[in-house]
């Protein structure tokens, strides 16, 4: 089969999935797809996609299955048992999981697979702008023909990273979200500890972005903060979810990840105080509401839901 006529299935028309799934139809590709949201799937179908009844009807007809879900809990549910869309998968199919997700779930799952079925997990990031404007990074793990028949399907959502073996496009997303935690607690304090002696807030943010300090979440996200809105497209309880997956991998370590238990413990308690479903940057709001004062700042910010 040429690869161009390859049918794709996608599972997950969320903030992500689907302007990822956009980016696909955009590109020419075939793509059917199914989510539990018929609205989201009927947007879809009008911009060229084409509807199917289930996950599993989904699966049936794709040559490259996509799944872009919120949790792993969601992706066993859907893929996962006698019924899922696992099964419905035909011999030489590819499922590209591209959900940030637990190693071990993927890898039982990818014991469960049909004969010759591959499985592919290559998580993203670069949040929803990056999804609108196909400039995501995707961190690919699985077999080396798996990944090379995926890539060119990948490239069109944006930079791909090949990463090593299955479940190891986890391991490097996890990573990049750890240390994004980090910086966004410390972009908080930071923020705070200037304010409070005496510096403007537009000059202590150029003067971070242009300088050691500087990093994505100071770039990127700081306008989710000075607008007020602390980007909901993101909210605490994935954040949490992400935080409990970084604590498995630091299993494997024999020391403590001081910073990142810290972190997960900000993050908690900013849950507790806004609900689990507030905007990430609520990890700095409390810094700011908790030393009176306010990150507010005039400017034209737009919001990463809107590029």
């Amino acid at each position: 089969m040429a690869f161009l006529e390859e049918v794709i299935g996608f599972i997950g028309l969320g903030n992500m999935g689907g302007p990822m799934c956009d980016h696909l139809i955009k590109a020419g590709r075939v793509v059917h797809v199914y989510d539990i949201n018929r609205d989201v799937m009927d947007e879809a179908v009008k911009r060229g996609a084409v509807a199917t009844e289930s996950a599993s009807a989904c699966a049936a007809v794709a040559d490259v299955l996509l799944t872009s879900l919120p949790r792993p809990d969601h992706v066993e549910d859907v893929m996962g048992g006698e019924s899922g869309a696992l099964r419905s998968l035909r011999q030489g199919c590819i499922w590209v999981d591209l959900t940030t997700n637990q190693i071990d779930l993927l890898q039982r799952l990818a014991s469960q697979a049909p004969d010759d079925v591959q499985v592919v997990d290559s998580p993203v990031t670069g949040a929803v702008d990056g999804a609108r404007t196909a400039s995501l990074t995707l961190f690919v793990g699985g077999e080396s023909d798996a990944v090379e028949r995926v890539v060119p399907v990948l490239g069109h959502l944006g930079l791909v990273i090949p990463t090593g073996r299955l479940g190891s496009g986890n391991v490097v997303k996890l990573v990049t979200n750890q240390l994004w935690f980090i910086h966004a607690a410390a972009l908080g304090e930071g923020l705070a500890l200037g304010l409070a002696n005496g510096v403007e807030l537009e000059t202590l943010w150029y003067a971070i972005k242009e300088s050691v300090g500087d990093s994505f979440v100071a770039r990127h996200d700081a306008p989710s903060i000075f607008s007020g809105h602390y980007d909901p497209s993101f909210p605490l309880d994935l954040c949490l979810k992400d935080l409990g997956l970084i604590q498995d991998l630091s299993a494997a370590l024999t020391s403590d990840l001081v910073l990142t238990s810290t972190v997960s413990e900000l993050f908690g308690r900013a849950a507790d105080r806004y609900g689990r479903e507030a905007g990430e940057l609520h990890v700095a709001k409390q810094i700011e509401e908790d030393n009176a004062l306010s990150f507010q700042m005039d400017g034209h910010w737009t919001p990463p839901w809107e590029v």
